[in-house]
């Protein structure tokens, strides 16, 4: 069903499962990189703190979905290694039901382009539990280079000012979300197609939440700091400003 990261010289199959991964953390970046450099040079500084501090809060919210998933593939890999079929699919189910419930409370809150972040890191982690760490790269790394060029045509070419930003990740992050969706459904129909006998359990639930509530706070800490830190320098500066 995937790739047996348990066979063959350890050195290599750790470093063909892991420097994916890394590439993919840096590509992440690229989505705040090019918002920065293209907001930044056509919208000007006031254009540009506004994309700044709505990317704290983003980044606090995406990071509580990638702890989730990170959780979630731990579980995964232990049934997978384990060669239990069954399990497996009804960990899928519990862990797509978990994150789909935290995703639409987080939508309520923000905006829809939740959904396809909520999409990739949940197909991603899947994936990578199965010893396959390129395709989810490969995703990313398409999402990451549509971003800049939807950045320059929605910002520079339409003048949408920061709405073309927003729109420009959003549309992104759908197309990593769905495509990532699409491939799994194709390549390993076994674990998403319905059969008899498998449904959602509490007991899975219990066991995702279990592994995953360790790995969203670590997630999460940090982001929630730096969001802190710029909603009191952002409170500071209005405060000195309405005192002048």
């Amino acid at each position: 069903m995937g790739n047996e990261l348990t066979e063959g010289p350890v050195t290599k199959s750790m470093l063909r499962f892991a420097v994916p991964i890394i590439l993919g953390d840096l590509l992440q970046q690229c989505y705040n990189i090019a918002d920065t450099v293209i907001v930044g040079r056509f919208l000007g500084a006031d254009a540009l703190a506004a994309v700044g501090s709505s990317f704290s809060l983003m980044t606090f919210l995406t990071s509580i979905l990638l702890g989730l998933a990170m959780g979630s593939g731990t579980v995964f890999s232990i049934r997978f290694g384990q060669k239990d079929r069954k399990a497996l699919k009804e960990c899928v189910l519990a862990s797509f039901v978990l994150l789909f419930a935290v995703t639409v409370f987080l939508t309520a809150v923000i905006f829809a382009g939740m959904f396809g972040i909520f999409l990739y890191n949940f197909f991603a982690a899947l994936l990578r539990s199965l010893g396959n760490s390129v395709v989810p790269l490969i995703f990313l790394a398409v999402s990451a280079g549509l971003n800049i060029g939807l950045d320059l045509w929605f910002v520079a070419g339409l003048e949408w000012g920061v709405a073309g930003a927003a729109g420009a990740t959003v549309i992104s992050q759908y197309v990593s979300g769905i495509g990532i969706a699409v491939y799994t459904r194709v390549r390993f129909p076994e674990l998403i197609r319905k059969e008899k006998g498998i449904r959602l359990r509490k007991e899975r639930i219990r066991e995702i939440t279990g592994f995953s509530a360790l790995t969203c706070l670590q997630q999460s800490i940090m982001n929630l700091g730096i969001l802190a830190d710029a909603l009191g320098t952002g409170y500071y500066l209005f405060w000195k400003k309405k005192r002048h």
